[in-house]
């Protein structure tokens, strides 16, 4: 295993290291003098937390750290949640089949908005599951008090809280460090925290880094090594461009005075890159600035919560390692001439003047968000709790991609230019609790949504542009591009406890959410351009519809609970109905009629549009755990997970696109001492049910054996890990299409690969090795 180098490390985390030392130091020093510290985390009245949540247990969290650097995976175990394949940082997550932004995804109370075309930097890639202080699910009926503009259920992830030290106890000073290294992409990294307190206030430093090569599938899973760049190969098992390289830093100041609460968080990201396999572009450079400051207090009568944050976004894409740089380059039975001094078809040498051949394909995404939100748990009587907020959120969006030849000279394409989207929300909820049987739960959510953009243009205005870029431009600059949507959100839920080993929940919500900025404004019917803009991905290109309606979704759902009175086994059941109206889907597209493509491509990739259609989706989840024995060599149990989803376009009856098959997970546990292991057995079916309008490619079922153990002493924890023992060769089914390598842009006199029909496969066998010290 190679030594993790902490001279890699970025500066802040360099310098942090010392103070680091000295304050564990102290903190040795003063342990037998010194009371622990106190973490602020709970309510001094009777302000419940919103119910219906699905948490991820504290074991669970510290026991994924080490083997995963995408917070979103941490998700896994939540019953009815699967993830969409992406970068190795930034998998999006689903529930009961719907993901990104149908879902409301808050990150320490911020809602952040990918700032790329092909969504490469969704809001939970913005902090490192070391980071990650608790994570929360409320799947399918989200109260309204958790967020509005989404049809799917809410995420919730929060760094962790603040600490102060002991009455008494003066000041307190803590501190941590760990590493990890996975074998298969020879993934390594590296996190570090400290944090000095009084009784009052509060400061803390975390720092994360991590950076991994290609990962290598289970078996070779094509015929070709093939990647567009003279002397850069990639073995036949290798899944380009899933290398990554990212750093996250937290800053966090708090004070508190009594029962009031202020914070001041500032969190940095320096992303070098991130290869994406499913996409024809790679995220070459990301940097995120964000500063949220927040307002916690208690009173007699519940607590308010007031929240003002700014993000800011500079995101850049080109071609990464594993794709073809140089276009318009000649061929020779198949084989680029000249790529590393490439060639134009003409056999003029090219440069990065040159209109005969294309140095890339430079594309720039600034994204600023600012938001404020406003909250209060009243406590109407000791049965009866009354929550109110009001948010307000502005997000300013630039989309341009520099010309670098290829006929793109000689101006600049403008894909989205002064994108607008601004959202105001006001919502009540009042939660009763009768007796100790009922408790009820009724929502309203008042949201408006207002969009614009301004007018765009092509790389060349001429008529006899490639592509129709003068056409296309000129009709959506035609149009009027603000819209306004009032949007009205209702949750109604009850549980039922029957008995101390019984209960129901059911509920009704209508949820709305209006179209992103991707799904309105991208204009340009040219295969190349519309290849760009693609978050979901399939390899196709679309185009965005400025006519499109809110979907607007109604969900049925009940849930079955059996469990021992003291909680030591568990059986959940969850049933659910979602009925969408203008779900945004997509029909295939005909660039030079400018109209439906009147005869369906099959078996390739294409160009689409979105449309408003309608859709369905059911399903159910089921989930538990049962205590096996306890026997001298340890205590045994089982915990259980059985997720299905179906969804279909009752337009066309095509399915749903990236709805995950059937799947199952059983987890054999043993603990003895310090030791805590698992047994883990994943099974899924085949996925057989796809979109057929985007050619999606189906993927064949599968089984896998993971093998995990921790061993904790004191305030060392040392885990060690083996996913995919026997190496199983798979697909992922919701991991889209593999466009990783080679020629990823069409071109007809290059050989393009890879063709359609490969889907991404998942990671082979890999051993993982983590190491953390608690000062």
């Amino acid at each position: 295993m190679p030594t993790f180098q902490f001279s890699k490390l970025p500066r802040a985390i360099a310098l942090a290291l010392p103070a680091l030392s000295l304050l564990c130091s102290q903190a040795l020093a003063q342990s037998t003098n010194t009371l622990p510290p106190v973490t602020v985390n709970a309510s001094k009245v009777n302000t419940a937390p919103v119910p219906t949540a699905e948490a991820v247990d504290p074991a669970s969290l510290t026991a994924g750290r080490p083997a995963t650097s995408d917070t979103a995976s941490l998700l896994r175990d939540i019953p009815g949640l699967s993830l969409y394949g992406a970068g190795g940082v930034s998998s999006l997550p689903a529930i009961h089949g719907l993901a990104d932004d149908r879902l409301r995804i808050k990150v320490d109370g911020m809602d952040l908005i990918a700032s790329c075309p092909n969504h490469m930097n969704p809001a939970l890639s913005y902090i490192d599951p070391t980071s990650v202080g608790a994570l929360q699910v409320y799947a399918g009926i989200a109260p309204v008090s958790t967020g509005g503009d989404s049809i799917g259920g809410t995420i919730v992830a929060e760094s962790r809280p603040p600490v102060f030290a002991a009455p008494g106890a003066g000041s307190s000073t803590q501190g941590e460090i760990g590493a990890f290294y996975r074998s298969n992409n020879q993934a390594s990294g590296a996190n570090v925290a400290a944090t000095y307190a009084t009784e009052a206030f509060s400061i803390s430093y975390r720092g994360s880094t991590s950076k991994a090569d290609n990962y290598h599938a289970g078996a070779d899973f094509k015929n070709y090594d093939f990647t567009g760049r003279v002397g850069h190969t990639l073995a036949r098992d290798e899944v380009g461009s899933t290398a990554y390289d990212t750093t996250n830093h937290l800053l966090a100041l708090a004070y508190r005075n009594d029962r009031h609460l202020f914070e001041a968080k500032v969190g940095v990201q320096d992303m070098p890159f991130q290869l994406y396999p499913s996409q024809r572009m790679d995220m070459l450079d990301n940097q995120q600035n964000s500063i949220n400051l927040r307002y916690l207090g208690e009173f007699d009568w519940g607590q308010v919560e007031a929240r003002i944050y700014h993000e800011k976004v500079d995101h850049f894409m080109d071609f990464g390692a594993d794709k073809r740089y140089w276009y318009g380059g000649s061929t020779t039975n198949g084989v680029v001439v000249g790529s590393g001094g490439p060639t134009a078809l003409n056999g003029t040498p090219c440069s990065p003047i040159s209109m005969a051949c294309a140095a890339g394909m430079p594309m720039y995404t600034e994204g600023k968000t600012t938001g404020a939100s406003v909250k209060a748990d009243i406590q109407l009587n000791p049965q009866d709790l009354l929550r109110v907020g009001g948010e307000l959120q502005q997000y300013r969006i630039n989309d341009w991609w520099t010309p670098s030849g290829g006929g793109m000279w000689p101006g600049t394409f403008w894909n989205i230019a002064d994108g607008q989207r601004d959202r105001t929300a006001v919502y009540a909820e009042w939660e009763a609790r009768k007796n100790d049987q009922w408790m009820t739960l009724i929502g309203g959510r008042v949201e408006q949504v207002k969009m614009d953009a301004g007018a765009v243009r092509g790389y060349n205005t001429a008529a006899t542009a490639m592509g129709f870029q003068a056409r296309d431009a000129a009709a959506f600059n035609a149009l009027d591009h603000s819209t306004t949507d009032n949007n009205f959100d209702l949750t109604a839920l009850a549980r039922y406890t029957a008995s101390p080993s019984y209960e129901i929940e059911f509920g009704y919500a209508h949820k709305v959410r209006s179209p992103n900025v991707y799904e309105r404004f991208p204009w340009s019917t040219w295969q190349m351009a519309a290849l760009m803009n693609n978050f979901v991905g399939d390899g196709n290109g679309y185009i965005g519809n400025p006519d499109l309606k809110p979907e607007s979704a109604n969900t049925l759902s009940a849930t079955f609970d059996w469990h021992a009175a003291d909680r030591s086994w568990r059986l959940k059941a969850t049933p659910y109905l979602t009925q969408v109206s203008n779900y945004i889907d997509a029909q295939q597209w005909n660039a030079t009629t400018n109209a439906l493509a009147a005869v369906l491509v099959t078996n390739k990739f294409s160009v689409l549009r979105y449309v408003n259609q309608s859709a369905r989706l059911y399903g159910v989840d089921l989930s538990g755990y049962l205590p096996l024995a306890k026997t001298a060599v340890g205590d045994f149990g089982l915990k259980g997970l059985l997720n299905y989803t179906h969804g279909t376009n009752q337009d066309t009856g095509d399915g749903l696109y990236n709805v995950m098959p059937l799947n199952a997970k059983l987890i054999v546990t043993h603990k003895t001492g310090p030791w805590d292991n698992s047994l883990e057995l994943v099974g899924v079916k085949a996925k057989t049910d796809v979109s057929a309008v985007r050619n999606e490619v189906k993927t064949p079922g599968y089984g896998l054996v993971n093998l995990r153990t921790s061993y904790t002493w004191k305030q060392v924890r040392v885990d060690f890990g083996i996913e995919n023992l026997f190496d199983k060769f798979y697909n992922l089914p919701t991991g889209g299409a593999y466009t990783g390598q080679g020629t990823t842009m069409t071109n007809p006199a290059l050989p393009n690969y890879p063709q359609w029909g490969t889907a991404v496969p998942g990671m082979g066998r890999s051993v993982y090795v983590g190491l953390n010290v608690k000062f």
